[in-house]
């Protein structure tokens, strides 16, 4: 069956009623026939009818064997960093999101795990970075906000010469134009409140995983810990996922055609959007994805936070808020926003200058979106 097709068909009827869309179960717990026996589901922290079947599909559509659905993104992360152990050590891209980069070097460290940060769209990077202590290779493709593009293939080799878990974020594509596990990833992460949804109206993650073992311990962790998905979400969430091939392909047609755009105009210094032929790793992301997403990230030759601020307060349909993969457009401004908790000089070395601009280019027509920017720069 083909993607499209899956996804329409992503949230299924009700066995009990016959409902075409998934009830939304709003329970707490469920009558046990005796101690200990019930239908498969006792307290819905552990399991619940409307999130199980929002697992069941993130997992089909990523190619793993379970997945699992929590509250937020950073409560995905969260979990899946609860697999290692005191002494392990992460070697992660050094162009993350800020809020990944936050938990690792500021929680996890407490807890006696280190991390790497390193460019890891050169895959000497990783080579050189890796340890006997290396037990994940963590990153973003593309990453957030840069848009680098790193070898799924090329770097889950490493990882397994190694008897590490590769991780990867597939937040910016979904698995409707990437499928990290297909390129040889242990575990994907998204942060289901973007393009999975893409609405602006849930805050979700989402884990899936490729082993049967790690599973296992996700789904203790999981339990244990509690950060799950509600009823309600989960239902809003699989009602998104219907419509996500549909709303990825006007995404990403109408962002090629504004970063073409902002390479014509005099005012734009850089232009970062993998779908773009001069884009340093154009072959790679041709070679994965299966079209280059709705972000396109750009820098001011006014390099500047106040050129930035003049743009980001002028645009009129480009709406300024810390999200992305909504049907509105939205802009952000990721050394005050996103990345504001990434140390400066960091943020710098990765390309996130002052006059940085990350654009969450929505569905609306692109002839009303390049005019808006146009405006927004005079």
């Amino acid at each position: 069956m083909k993607l499209q097709t899956k996804l329409v068909h992503i949230s299924k009827p009700d066995e009990l009623t016959g409902a075409i869309s998934t009830p939304i179960y709003q329970t707490s717990s469920y009558i046990q026939e005796s101690p200990d026996v019930h239908k498969g589901f006792a307290y819905s922290r552990t399991a619940n009818p409307t999130r199980k079947v929002v697992e069941q599909a993130i997992a089909e559509l990523e190619g793993g064997v379970s997945g699992f659905a929590f509250s937020s993104g950073l409560a995905a992360t969260d979990c899946v960093l609860k697999l290692l152990n005191q002494g392990d050590e992460v070697v992660a891209g050094n162009d993350i999101y800020g809020g990944t980069y936050r938990i690792l070097s500021t929680v996890y460290n407490r807890f006696g795990i280190t991390s790497k940060f390193i460019d890891t769209t050169d895959v000497k990077n990783v080579t050189n970075a890796i340890s006997d202590k290396t037990k994940v290779i963590w990153i973003e493709t593309p990453t957030n906000p840069t848009l680098k593009v790193s070898d799924i293939k090329e770097i889950a080799k490493i990882a397994k010469s190694i008897g590490a878990w590769l991780i990867v974020d597939n937040t910016f594509l979904s698995p409707a134009l990437q499928r990290p596990i297909e390129l040889g990833a242990d575990i994907v992460v998204h942060s289901g409140t973007k393009y999975l949804s893409g609405h602006g109206d849930v805050l979700s993650g989402f884990v899936v995983v490729k082993s049967e073992e790690v599973a296992e311990q996700l789904k203790y962790i999981q339990n244990t810990s509690g950060a799950v998905l509600s009823p309600f979400d989960s239902w809003l969430t699989l009602r998104g996922i219907q419509t996500l091939a549909l709303r990825l392909q006007k995404h990403s047609s109408n962002a090629q055609k504004i970063a073409e755009y902002l390479l014509t105009n005099p005012k734009i210094d850089k232009v970062y959007y993998p779908g773009l032929k001069n884009h340093k790793n154009h072959e790679i992301a041709l070679k994965q994805q299966d079209a280059f997403g709705g972000m396109v990230s750009f820098s001011l030759k006014e390099d500047t936070l106040e050129a930035a601020t003049r743009f980001l307060t002028k645009t009129k349909i480009f709406i300024l808020a810390e999200n992305l993969g909504d049907v509105r457009s939205l802009a952000s401004h990721p050394a005050t926003m996103t990345h504001k908790s990434t140390p400066s000089q960091i943020r710098r070395e990765t390309g996130i200058q002052d006059s940085l601009i990350r654009l969450s280019v929505g569905i609306e027509d692109p002839e009303d979106l390049i005019k808006d920017i146009e405006q927004a720069l005079c």
